[in-house]
């Protein structure tokens, strides 16, 4: 210890005081540079600056610019007369919209991203404009591309209804709209959901040049889910053979599609089951020999199964009507239709739209009556469905069903730890 001290003796008169020392002034003018001046360097420099938007209904060609910050009457009078740009303001709004401009605001290039106009590419595609001037002269182009996919996981708890648990967890409703399909002849959702049942899924993000969709919520397929109800497991995985049909099955390979959909309608609420009751308009007590179900008008009706339509038209306290012959003398029922979308002798697979709910007939408000017979004789729909049969996954694709198996049970496991974030999976 003494040593150590000696030598801080030592050093210490070796550093100079700061005090001591000689203090300097120094002042200079900076002037600082025109901003013309700097305004004309960027100009050289040929920036670009990129800014994005959605469009609105409402949206004018100068008040969709002024948002985006360019400032070009003749763009501007360009999308407001051509045909093919003139997209971009008409229509419905929630298009993506990305301008590229100068740093004088001039544009460059405008792409505006929205759902494809053909309803078969809806779901894998989407419509992209793209609005530039090339050797002078604005031009558009009209295009068709694919979605890219990307994967997320969610999980949630059921508090309240399936939709506020999804709500709850950030899930696009259209992932709630196919856990409730997928699980239909597992849960009735109408009267077996639990509070504190759980679900796990692993989903499809849709992605426009990279970009997350605005539009339909920027969901698509559910590729994996398990859904706890009542302390039972239930699990859906999507798997696809070589061509390029797929379905949903659960993790024995059993197929989660039967002959027919516990529903006519993709989510709604039963407001009459299947049993005795007062007639709402006669106000006797009779028996209600199908379901009713609740929804607004024009919502798409589906057929629960495969058939031939054997009637379409008016029926008395029907209304507007559509009567579908199935297999083994089973026969569907749709009434009270706003509209019919298909025609006697007309072949139909299960999911098909069909028409739309309606008020017509002996309503007293839009919903849709739906009866199910076998051999005549009226059954309970939501019965029939449950114990409708199944066909499980060929044998020759169990090798491939096992990887794919194996591959989202990790997903979902992952998802089930979440506690209600969603996790992209790169």
């Amino acid at each position: 210890m003494a040593g150590f001290g000696i030598t801080a003796v030592a050093v210490a008169p070796l550093a100079p005081d700061a005090a001591s020392l000689p203090k300097r002034v120094v002042t200079e003018a900076l002037v600082p540079q025109g901003v013309e001046s700097q305004l004309a360097e960027l100009a050289l420099q040929e920036l670009t600056l990129t800014r994005s938007d959605i469009t609105r209904g409402t949206d004018t060609a100068e008040a969709l610019f002024a948002r985006l910050g360019v400032r070009d009457p003749e763009a501007a009078s360009f999308i407001r007369t051509d045909a093919t740009a003139r997209r971009l303001i008409t229509g419905r709004g929630g298009k993506m919209v990305r301008a590229d401009t100068d740093s004088f605001g001039s544009l460059r290039e405008l792409v505006a991203r929205f759902p494809a106009e053909n309803s078969e590419l809806a779901r894998t595609h989407f419509t992209r404009l793209t609005v530039s001037r090339i050797d002078g002269r604005w031009l558009a182009r009209l295009e068709t591309a694919p979605f890219t996919t990307q994967a997320r996981l969610s999980s949630g708890s059921i508090r309240s209804s399936l939709f506020a648990a999804t709500d709850e967890s950030g899930l696009p409703d259209a992932v709630a709209v196919q856990l409730a399909d997928i699980f239909s002849t597992d849960i009735d959702f109408h009267r077996e959901l639990r509070k504190g049942d759980t679900f796990s899924v692993v989903y499809e993000a849709l992605l426009a040049d990279g970009e997350p969709v605005a539009w339909n919520e920027g969901a698509g397929r559910v590729l994996a889910a398990e859904f706890v109800n009542a302390g039972r497991e239930h699990h859906a995985v999507w798997f696809a053979g070589a061509d390029g049909k797929g379905a949903y099955y659960g993790l024995d390979g059993s197929s989660k599609r039967r002959a027919f959909l516990a529903s006519p309608l993709e989510f709604s609420r039963v407001t009459s089951g299947f049993a005795m009751r007062i007639h709402p308009i006669f106000q006797t007590r009779r028996a209600h020999l199908g379901v009713d179900y609740g929804a607004p008008t024009g919502t798409p009706v589906r057929v629960v199964g495969d058939g031939v339509v054997d009637y379409a038209g008016r029926q008395n306290g029907y209304g507007n009507v559509i009567e579908v012959r199935h297999p083994n003398n089973r026969t569907t029922l749709y009434a009270h239709l706003s509209r019919i979308d298909v025609r006697k002798g007309q072949r139909v697979e299960q999911g098909q739209r069909i028409g739309a709910v309606g008020a017509t007939g002996w309503a007293t408000g839009p919903h849709l009556h739906f009866e199910f017979r076998v051999n005549g004789q009226h059954q309970d729909p939501l019965r029939v469905a449950k114990a409708s049969e199944s066909r499980p996954i060929e044998s020759g694709l169990r090798p491939q069903f096992q990887e794919r198996v194996a591959a989202v049970q990790v997903k979902l496991q992952a998802a089930e730890t979440l506690g209600g974030a969603r996790v992209r999976m790169e």
